[in-house]
């Protein structure tokens, strides 16, 4: 169940897999992350990540080394790729 539209409140949303682009934490470049879960409202229009899957993503991006990154990658192939640190000690939110 994916609940209410985050910007319009509809309850006609429905999940989807969308390429979304992502900027590296070091600012070096851009990438895209295929596959990745989206939300789509049929109502307004907007497609969009939930938080959990937005948190998952920058985490990622923090804990492993990005310097060779693909610039084309799924998302469950960047959630696979092996940790450098065992959690973002960046995130204070935790």
């Amino acid at each position: 169940m994916v609940g209410n539209c985050a910007w319009c409140e509809s309850n006609e949303v429905r999940t989807d897999e969308q390429s979304v682009y992502w900027e590296l934490p070091d600012g070096s470049k851009a990438i895209e992350i295929s596959e990745t879960p989206t939300i789509v409202c049929k109502a307004c229009g907007m497609v969009y990540q939930d938080e959990t899957i937005v948190k998952e993503i920058e985490d990622q991006l923090y804990l492993i080394n990005t310097k060779n990154l693909e610039n084309i990658i799924t998302f469950k192939a960047l959630m696979e790729k092996p940790r450098l640190l065992k959690k973002n000690y960046f995130d204070f939110t935790s």
